[in-house]
């Protein structure tokens, strides 16, 4: 553990964190209202506002753009009782996946199957405004990827067992819900002449009726991510018990240990005997013997863990390998035979729209982990063997 200053905590050396992200570190500690410190994780990079990596302790406000705009961002994990023996062709899992999981940014579903319909029946009954109004097509997107570092994987650990692993958010419905509050806490800042180190940084206060709307857009935002990484789940179940029994319909045999967390949210908990607002932006809860999976990126390893319940990092840990280096830079510094050599021995779709996710974009995982020793107890070691994104 590093303290940049009195009220920024790093658990990464500071000199391995680009000057910008320093900055934006410093800034968001400066916040009158963040409790303790600012707890930066392993995989910390530049972002919008705050760093993705960052935890932040608030008492009496909220920084929508310290959630994010992806809220609920996530992964899922199944561990089956298949090994890799199992899995005779991974080409056609993969394609059966694509088939059934509308992939890509604006790609959603046509029509809501029966387990997307009692999801989405679920949101409505929780929802405290129609969020038609924000997004009219919400309803047709749960169930649906996303593009970016978006991705649904095939692995397997240290034993050779296969695990099934999707990360995916919000969505469009996310997306919308975050720029709208960030844009409301801007416009109060303006209003009040509030002086802020970054606009981004504009914040909500508690009991007013702003920051209200926004947790209630917030807690439905982040249940709408959860359920809709289970509805895609139950698909790519059903589509591996169908590839390994020949019949969709023996899924539960699948599934020995589900996970489920995200890693874009906000929520309150007690820390150093205060109730606070925990957001952690690109970083999971790590309370003791909580499972969660940080994956690493396409081609590279990922690792189910359980938490160590740190108190100087709000009891959280990073939440996956973190990019290197911008979409733009990575297509300019590499090529499809980079990727290709990358991918070696993994079934992916071969196409120039995933070049800026080649592993060498992203920082290394393995570092991560070393680094995040004080957080986390690493449990299984994963190697996907099938990998599925969208553009």
């Amino acid at each position: 553990m590093y303290r940049l200053n009195d009220k920024a905590v790093l658990f990464l050396p500071p000199n391995t964190v680009e000057a910008s992200a320093l900055r934006q570190i410093e800034n968001t500690a400066s916040m009158g209202f963040i409790f303790k410190h600012v707890a930066v994780m392993p995989d910390c990079h530049f972002g919008r506002g705050a760093t993705v990596g960052t935890v932040l302790a608030t008492q009496g406000a909220i920084i929508p753009a310290a959630v994010g705009v992806d809220i609920g961002c996530g992964m899922v994990a199944v561990k089956t009782p298949l090994g890799r023996g199992d899995v005779a062709d991974p080409a056609r899992i993969r394609q059966e996946i694509e088939r059934r999981i509308p992939m890509s940014a604006g790609h959603n579903n046509k029509t809501l199957s029966e387990t997307a319909a009692d999801r989405v029946a679920h949101l409505e009954a929780i929802a405290k405004k129609d969020y038609e109004s924000i997004d009219r097509s919400w309803k047709l997107a749960l169930g649906t990827l996303g593009g970016g570092n978006h991705f649904i994987e095939l692995a397997t650990d240290e034993s050779g067992t296969v695990w099934l692993t999707l990360h995916s958010g919000s969505r469009g419905v996310g997306n919308k819900i975050g720029n709208l509050h960030i844009k409301k806490a801007q416009q109060h800042a303006a209003t009040k002449n509030i002086s802020l180190p970054d606009r981004d940084l504009a914040y909500l206060t508690e009991h007013t009726p702003e920051f209200d709307d926004y947790v209630a857009d917030l807690r439905w935002a982040q249940e709408f991510a959860r359920l809709n990484r289970e509805e895609m789940m139950d698909r790519v179940m059903m589509v591996v018990s169908h590839a390994i029994y020949g019949t969709p319909d023996r899924t539960r045999e699948l599934e020995v240990q589900r996970i489920n967390c995200h890693h874009n949210f906000s929520q309150v908990e007690t820390h150093f005997g205060q109730q606070v607002w925990i957001t952690r932006k690109g970083a999971i809860q790590a309370k003791r013997d909580m499972w969660a999976m940080i994956p690493g990126s396409m081609g590279t390893r990922s690792y189910i863990v359980t938490g160590l319940e740190n108190p100087m990092a709000f009891h959280s840990a990073p939440h996956g390998a973190g990019r290197r280096y911008s979409r733009t830079a990575a297509r300019k510094l590499f090529t499809m035979n980079d990727l290709e050599t990358a991918m070696t021995g993994i079934e992916f779709r071969h196409s120039h729209v995933l070049l800026d996710e080649i592993p060498s974009a992203y920082k290394d995982i393995d570092e991560v982990i070393e680094n995040a020793k004080s957080l986390i107890e690493v449990k299984h070691t994963l190697r996907q063997f099938i990998n599925i994104k969208g553009d």
